[in-house]
């Protein structure tokens, strides 16, 4: 499974990087497979640690702020691992052929 997440602390300004780096460093520590992006993070795994990993990121950022928006995408797809690498790959292959 995919999920892609952004947590967003609400009236705490325009820069995220110390929220986004708090997060990342709970990702790191799960040993999930993980991209972060410039707009969200994205994570492999199972499900219950995926949503356990974004669940510690959310009570990270909601304890260093009022009011947090946590957004979750998740792609759900049996019998496939790796799928961050190929899905870019499948992308890759078809941009390599014309």
């Amino acid at each position: 499974m995919l999920a892609q997440f952004k947590i967003v602390p609400i009236g705490k300004g325009e820069s995220l990087s110390t929220y986004v780096a708090e997060c990342v460093r709970i990702v790191q520590g799960s040993g999930l497979k993980y991209q972060l992006t410039p707009m969200a993070t994205i994570i492999e795994g199972g499900w219950d640690e995926v949503m356990e990993v974004i669940g510690q990121c959310h009570k990270k950022v909601r304890s260093m702020s009022n009011r947090v928006a946590t957004s979750i995408e998740v792609d759900d797809r049996g019998g496939h691992r790796d799928a961050m690498e190929q899905k870019i790959r499948s992308v890759q292959d078809r941009l390599s052929q014309g």
